[in-house]
């Protein structure tokens, strides 16, 4: 049912739906309204949603996309590559080992500055087999040049993918927008859907620069580069992937105005005056909230800042936004093996380069789609489990 959202004083509004949809039938959704010109597509566990839905919109005539089936997850990605350096708007989407096939090319993509748009539902990474989501694929390419987005819920999915999109033709970077397999890409919410007038309209017209079909002006892409040059290239791409914090806030302030709802690099939720911080992402974001608004009712000064921005990570602003908490507890949806979590190394990187020295407790949870209860939250920020893992 169509509803005209209240004007506030500072924006004009635009009409929205609600509609109920998956967070991967949300991503499809927001890909229709950006109008893309290819999407290459394989299947696979939980991420099948995004490119079913969206293969029913081409199917119906609702899209003019050109779809391109491939035989595997390293195609697609190989396919993206082609599709974005000839000139066009291009996404695909993929989850766990798919993400881990692409893996030797996607540091093409980044190398290449090509802004391609992967929607990955975050799956744990065997062995042994495990189809349920963990952050464990994504972190295992977060040093590979792409800008990395987290949604909490399906809502965030929609929004992102948009935001994403807009960003990532911006600073010419690809970038994935995540989202927990199952817990949100096969999780139904009521959500407000724009006008694709003005989804259009903000994103605006994909304009490639050095194409490979501008014939007037001929360019190579992949050519080599020896110990002279390269070394420039990873300096240049160093620089566009620290642009991308700031034009994400301001990406995402332009959202704000057409649709009233905010986002930023992180999520500060009941921080005023917070003495114990959870570090947390994701759907279990969510969760924790609800746990935090229980104990501020019991009169307890505890709060929640929610990454959003995990690639570029914003250590300065972590950092300032942290300074007044006696307690930090870092949860992590992902391990690094023989070393520390990957938020937890982040969060005290910043913590150390700010000179804010704290308690920081680091645990990891939820592997292998494991739930993580109110419970069990209540009881890390009451220190009744040590850190380490929350099982």
């Amino acid at each position: 049912m169509k509803h005209e959202t209240k004007l506030n004083t500072k924006h004009m509004l635009h009409k929205t739906k609600r509609i109920a949809l998956t967070g991967g039938a949300a991503a499809a959704e927001a890909l229709k309204q950006v109008d893309l010109d290819v999407m290459p597509i394989y299947p696979i566990t939980p991420q099948t949603t995004i490119i079913e839905t969206y293969a029913g919109f081409e199917a119906n005539g609702e899209v003019e996309t050109e779809m391109i089936k491939v035989e595997s997850e390293h195609s697609a990605m190989s396919a993206a590559i082609g599709a974005s350096s000839a000139g066009a708007r291009t996404a695909t989407a993929t989850s766990s080992q798919g993400l881990a096939l692409m893996h030797e090319v996607l540091y093409i993509a980044s190398g290449f500055r090509l802004p391609i748009m992967m929607l990955v539902s975050a799956r744990a990474l065997a062995s042994p087999i495990n189809i349920h989501g963990d952050h464990s694929d994504v972190m295992g390419c977060r040093d590979s040049g792409w800008i990395q987005l987290f949604c909490e819920n399906g809502q965030e999915v929609y929004d992102k993918t948009i935001i994403g999109m807009k960003l990532a033709e911006k600073v010419k970077l690809p970038i994935m927008v995540i989202m927990d397999g199952f817990n949100t890409s096969h999780s139904v919410e009521n959500l407000e859907i724009l006008e694709t007038k003005v989804v259009q309209e903000f994103v605006g017209e994909f304009e490639a620069i050095s194409s490979l079909l501008d014939t007037e002006n001929p360019v190579t892409y992949g050519a080599v580069a020896l110990q002279n040059s390269y070394f420039e290239f990873r300096i240049d791409q160093e620089e566009a992937m620290r642009t991308a914090e700031a034009e994400y806030e301001k990406i995402a302030k332009d959202f704000e105005k057409i649709s009233g709802r905010k986002y930023s690099i992180f999520e500060e939720y009941r921080l005023e005056d917070a003495q114990k911080i959870m570090i947390i992402t994701g759907s279990a974001a969510g969760t924790a909230k609800v746990v935090v608004d229980k104990l501020r009712e019991a009169g307890e000064k505890v709060g929640i800042l929610k990454i959003e921005l995990f690639r570029p990570f914003p250590h300065k602003k972590i950092a300032e936004a942290l300074k007044n908490a006696k307690e930090i507890i870092v949860l992590d949806r992902a391990q690094s093996i023989g070393t520390y979590p990957p938020f937890y190394s982040e969060i005290t990187k910043s913590l150390y380069e700010a000179k804010e020295i704290k308690n920081t407790k680091s645990y990891v949870y939820g592997l292998g789609g494991r739930d993580i209860f109110q419970k069990q939250i209540e009881d890390v920020f009451a220190g009744k489990i040590e850190g380490g893992y929350i099982k």
